[in-house]
């Protein structure tokens, strides 16, 4: 029987070997590498292509939202399961929109591991039982309400912002500087400026408090950063 080859991905060491330790002890999954953020992960993922990714979705540089969206619209056939500590709908619903299959919360044992990993498998959605039953009726229902015109007005408001502004939104609510994430996204200050401006009026959020409240009701950041 092939083995299911696994990416793992969480900012912390110390989880990631516990998660690990876990898939060590499931038939058939191979954990095949671990990435520290979000940015390794999709570097892996294109060098290495797995089956399914276990992906934290509170990490430093580029959260596992935003990761998870790049890698399933560049890999569609990859199935990515969200790690979380969160039973929250709006952390759900972001997960489900970004293109992850599974929710997974991080207290988890070996045998509802192994039942996500099974479910995605079989080309079905996982949610921690623990996560509101709702979540899933409602994400359709919001899907099924797109119509037209009414669409950008209806939209969830990260999903207004470009790719560039989410990853310059999540690296400004983490405390990171003009000049430093110049160099972290390799483009100029005057760009950064740009963006930081317009996703500001997108959001109708016109300081930094108020974007870093905004970054961790959505996910992007955890209340911990």
């Amino acid at each position: 029987m092939t083995n299911t080859r696994l990416l793992l991905a969480d900012d912390h060491t110390l989880v990631r070997g516990g998660i690990r330790a876990l898939l060590n002890q499931i038939d058939g999954v191979q954990v095949v590498a671990e990435a520290n953020d979000g940015r390794e992960a999709l570097e892996l993922i294109e060098k290495l292509h797995p089956d399914i990714v276990l992906m934290d979705i509170a990490m430093s540089g580029m959260n596992g939202l935003e990761a998870t969206m790049r890698a399933t619209r560049d890999h569609p056939d990859l199935r990515i399961i969200i790690l979380s500590m969160h039973t929250n709908e709006e952390y759900v619903l972001q997960a489900l929109r970004a293109g992850a299959v599974g929710y997974l919360l991080k207290d988890a044992g070996i045998a509802e591991l192994e039942i996500a990993i099974e479910a995605v498998k079989r080309g079905e959605t996982y949610l921690s039982p623990p996560v509101s039953k709702h979540v899933i009726a409602d994400y359709v229902r919001r899907v099924g309400a797109d119509t037209g015109g009414q669409e950008l007005e209806s939209q969830p408001p990260l999903e207004r912002l470009t790719m560039r502004q989410r990853e310059i939104l999540q690296l400004v609510a983490e405390g990171h500087t003009t000049q430093e994430i110049s160099q972290i996204l390799n483009i100029s200050v005057k760009t950064v400026e740009t963006h930081r401006m317009q996703l500001m009026e997108r959001l109708n959020i016109h300081d930094i408090a108020g974007l870093v409240r905004f970054a961790i009701r959505v996910g992007l950041i955890s209340a911990e950063e």
